[in-house]
């Protein structure tokens, strides 16, 4: 937190804050007993643009890069496909649930974030900051759904009941008090167009305070949110997903939310690649190669050793990916490090900013809102050709490719082109044959397909759009069932064979050991909104997890 040297009466101020945080880190039932430690006297208005700011930036791991590589590199950048890990013992890409891991940031959370978020929100209520409390609200639900989407029950609603054992909510819970957050929030801030936070412009990193861009981005959340619970609750989610449109979600990229970085909170990627841990995907380069996506360019860079053997005919394609679910063996035999690319340079330059930290784009809500015409709903107007290629054209332009043309110089909005193979894997599991593509999905919306695979075109350039957010790609791989990928080449969890894929991540073993008997109640919470109700598994499915 170097930005606190500007003056020393600053400095106090977040050095108290700094002390009285990492004093509740020990356990989470010691941070439960106490969540409003920050509300101390010299705690005011002057000093709270503070505290926002690192509501703000904490759970986006900005400056935390360790609590990133536990849960974010580890389960969700791999379990969306779209990188696989090269370390021979970092076994989360066989589907190893390593509960140090997963303790460590979930902890994390609890200890630290939720309660800077409940400081936050309360303090706008009692000092009767209306805007800044719709912000909060907001952030609030947008992290919360975060922990429900990896776990399902989680404690929401009396987190902070200054009790030692917590209560856990059930997720379709939880969804309902989101959506009644965000009405809330929203509502306020509908009354308050044009205008800033004069309280939070210096310290907001994703609008600087500006309040009409924090209610597109609430309602783009409400549209995210709405969509996810279509399986489960169609009439919610049309509800929902309309009523988001109406509010008005982000439709431009100058809307886009994004988390400044600075040298002082940097994105964690250009702390962490460096250590060489991990490399593109198989599924990256099938897709990528195929589509002759120019996108591709911008987030990786060319391996050390390329392999053109496989490359498109009449294009140079350096970008070579890895099979997820390597062998231990294979992955200290083989040089995947050199074979494979990494990150694009500006995520690996240390001790750089990096660059600023995805939350909600526009590109995102296009594929909403053709997903919503897809089922009928009122989406503001379009067709759900319309409003896919306006979703791949807006994430084009966010990446500086402006003129919509592949690596081949074809317009890539209307370019038939699919997935191809990858190429032969450089392993010793597998005989030496190229598989066939990941994907047969042309980028061309196919006005005569069926609604599946319509929707298929939809959620596949969705995922592409969406990188480097693995945590959403994951949530939709399960909610969809698409993009089609390739299966792990092994699975280490009996639970969760090679072909299928984890659809949860387990309840952290510090959990058990402080609040036990909630989490066993959580447990039966659990098995009773799944249709695999297996316990605390990778295989029990989420609430909103229906589709057949």
């Amino acid at each position: 937190m170097h930005y606190i040297m500007k003056n020393l009466s600053k400095l106090l101020t977040i050095l108290l804050i700094g002390i009285l945080i990492s004093s509740c880190t020990k356990d989470f039932d010691e941070i439960n007993k106490n969540p409003k430690a920050l509300t101390l006297d010299n705690l005011n208005q002057a000093s709270y643009g503070f505290v926002v700011r690192r509501a703000i930036v904490g759970p986006n791991y900005l400056g935390d890069p360790g609590t990133m590589q536990l849960l974010h590199s580890l389960f969700f950048d791999i379990y969306a496909n779209y990188w696989a890990t090269t370390t021979p013992n970092f076994l989360s890409d066989r589907y190893v649930q390593v509960s140090s891991w997963q303790n460590g940031a979930f902890n994390d959370h609890y200890a630290n974030e939720a309660p800077q978020i409940k400081y936050a929100e309360d303090f706008a209520r009692k000092n009767n900051l209306q805007p800044e409390l719709a912000m909060m609200k907001i952030w609030k639900v947008y992290v919360y759904n975060r922990y429900t989407d990896c776990l399902g029950p989680i404690p929401y609603s009396q987190y902070g009941n200054m009790q030692k054992e917590v209560p856990y909510d059930k997720q379709e819970d939880i969804y309902k008090a989101f959506f009644l957050e965000l009405d809330t929030a929203i509502n306020i801030l509908k009354g308050m167009s044009g205008q800033t936070s004069a309280t939070l412009s210096k310290y907001d990193p994703i609008y600087a305070g500006n309040l009409d861009k924090w209610q597109k981005f609430g309602s783009s959340l409400r549209l995210r949110l709405g969509m996810r619970v279509k399986y489960v609750a169609p009439d919610i989610a049309k509800l929902q997903c309309e009523k988001a449109v109406t509010e008005g979600v982000i439709t431009a990229n100058a809307d886009n939310g994004w988390v400044t970085t600075s040298t002082d909170f940097p994105n964690p990627y250009n702390t962490i690649s460096p250590w060489i841990e991990y490399r593109m995907s198989a599924d990256m380069e099938s897709i990528l190669k195929g589509y002759l996506d120019p996108r591709v360019t911008t987030w990786f860079s060319p391996a050390l050793e390329p392999d053109p053997t496989d490359d498109p005919v009449g294009i140079s394609f350096p970008y070579e990916g890895v099979r997820n679910g390597q062998t231990k063996n294979d992955r200290s035999a083989v040089e995947f490090d050199r074979i494979a690319s990494d990150h694009s340079k500006p995520y690996t330059i240390v001790g750089d900013k990096g660059p600023n930290w995805f939350v909600m784009r526009a590109s995102e809500t296009y594929f909403l809102r053709a997903e919503g015409v897809l089922e009928g709903w009122n989406m503001g107007g379009g067709t759900v050709e319309e409003l896919y290629n306006t979703g791949i054209g807006l994430s084009l332009d966010e990446c500086g490719f402006t003129d919509h043309l592949n690596l081949a110089g074809e317009n890539y909005i209307t370019s038939p082109r699919v997935p191809m193979t990858p190429g032969i894997d450089k392993n010793t599991v597998l005989p030496a044959v190229a598989p066939p593509p990941a994907s047969t999905v042309p980028i061309l919306f196919n006005t005569g397909g069926s609604k599946e695979e319509q929707l298929e075109q939809i959620i596949t350039q969705k995922w592409i759009s969406l990188f480097p957010n693995s945590q959403e790609a994951y949530a939709e791989r399960r909610r969809t069932h698409y993009p089609k990928l390739y299966p792990r080449l092994e699975s280490e969890n009996l639970d969760v064979p090679a072909t299928s894929l984890p659809v949860r991540l387990c309840y952290w073993t510090n959990e058990y050991n402080t609040n036990a008997k909630m989490v066993n109640a959580a447990i039966q919470m659990l098995n009773s909104e799944s249709t695999t109700p297996n316990g605390d598994k990778a295989s029990t499915k989420l609430w909103w997890d229906k589709k057949p």
